[in-house]
């Protein structure tokens, strides 16, 4: 895979603790929304510390856009991301990754696990094609909500917020779970579309497949 220099042209943030990085398109490059690129930034001691994160821009956009939590409680990546300022440059890798669009269905994301879903939502927004797919989005806070207006004018009445550590008035509270999916999808033979932390994923997976859905119905990265 190849390797390309990439330099930031802006950063803004997107709640408390997630910003948008908007860089340079190198010539040619291309990806399918919903994929990754093997990212570093170009700073020591960080130069040879890549980590993966999602493009979020439409695949037609003249740069590209990454939007990335920062966990600032530990001195990792994401944390130095809070740091870099225009002019500075990143690495990133050939795109990579096995989530893409197959079709109408239902997405559940997990916290950061929504970043290739923006890409995703993005451009069938873009073309008129949002259709009947539905999100499940779980995060702690309401205020962990990624692009939770821009998400609302996509899908309208189809997105659904699950809160686990408040009890905020007008979303549900708790988590996804066997019950929950359970309670409010009406079948199992359609795609979906599932990512976020570890634990999650799994957890949904082999929920999921305990309800009827079939291995090649499910879209992940594996």
């Amino acid at each position: 895979m190849a390797d390309y220099s990439v330099k930031l042209l802006a950063k803004k943030p997107v709640t408390h603790n997630v910003n948008a990085y908007t860089v340079e398109k190198p010539a040619g490059f291309s990806y399918t929304p919903g994929q990754a690129t093997d990212f570093s930034i170009q700073k020591d001691p960080w130069t040879a510390e890549k980590r993966p994160f999602t493009f979020t821009s439409l695949p037609t956009a003249d740069t590209l856009e990454f939007t990335i939590k920062s966990y600032t409680d530990h001195d990792g990546v994401t944390n130095a991301l809070t740091k870099v300022q225009p002019g500075d440059h990143f690495e990133i890798s050939d795109a990579w990754g096995a989530i893409e669009y197959k079709g109408e269905g239902v997405f559940l994301a997990g916290g950061a696990g929504i970043t290739p879903f923006l890409a995703i939502f993005r451009d069938l927004y873009s073309k008129g094609e949002v259709g009947a797919n539905q999100l499940f989005f779980s995060n702690r806070t309401t205020a962990d909500i990624i692009l939770k207006e821009e998400l609302e004018q996509i899908l309208g009445d189809r997105f659904f917020n699950l809160i686990s550590d408040e009890n905020a008035e007008g979303y549900y509270h708790g988590r996804i779970d066997k019950d929950f999916l359970q309670a409010h999808i009406t079948h199992f033979d359609q795609p979906f579309y599932v990512c976020g932390p570890d634990a999650f994923t799994e957890s949904i997976l082999k929920a999921l497949e305990e309800l009827g859905a079939k291995a090649e119905t499910l879209v992940f990265e594996k």
